[in-house]
Order: structure tokens, then sequence, then C-alpha cells
């Protein structure tokens, strides 16, 4: 019994340490106050990766500080957008409206906005 109780102890350290948290401009996204957020992707060069920027109201005179990163202050990738848009349910935000925002000369993106359950 204590071998199955250190084991699942051990895989739990382990797993727990391999999950990164997502911060915006040093602040957590399980820590934002704001009943409403905005979601862009900002496609990567020479990938299929994208970025995740998240705007709540802070003050943002770089685009690079509204990025999502991890606890090291690294961008994190994403498949998607919408691999991001679905993990914000477990941060209590709701889908509330999706538009289309010109990012280019012949390129759109879809812009995202959340509000707080």
């Amino acid at each position: 019994m204590k071998k199955l109780l250190i084991s699942a102890a051990l895989a739990a350290c382990f797993a727990l340490g391999n999950a990164k948290a997502q911060t915006v401009n040093g602040l957590r996204l399980s820590e934002i106050k704001s009943d409403y957020i905005q979601v862009k992707s900002v496609k990567r060069t020479f990938s299929d990766k994208v970025f995740i920027a998240l705007e709540y109201g802070q003050n943002v005179p770089h685009i690079e500080d509204s990025y999502v990163k991890d606890d090291n202050g690294k961008r994190m990738e994403f498949d998607s957008a919408l691999q991001f848009v679905n993990s914000l349910k477990h941060y209590n935000f709701e889908l509330f409206q999706v538009f289309s925002e010109q990012a280019g000369a012949d390129y759109s993106r879809p812009v995202y906005v959340f509000k707080r359950k």
C-alpha cells in the first residue's frame, strides 16, 4: 500500500511539474478580475503555431506585453486560437462575442471576447 501511495505521489509531482502556468503581463490568468477579456491570435513567422494576445484593460505599450507566457516569461505557442479559447472555461470565462479584424491587406483574423461567468 505504501508503494502505491508513493508511486501515485511521484506521478502527481511529475505531472504537475510539466504543467505551465499562463500569465499575461506578469499576471496569472486565474488572477484576472476583469469582467471582459479579448483574445487574438498572432501568427508566428515561418510556423503553423500561433501566439495569443490577451487584453483585459491592462496598459500595453508593446504587443509583446499582451502575449500569454509561461512562468519563465517565454511566449507560449498554441496550435490554434481555438486551443486557447477552449482552455478559458477553466478560468471561469465564457464566450461572449466573436468578430473579424483586418490584420493585413488580404488577411483577417477572429477576435474573441469573453465574459466572466
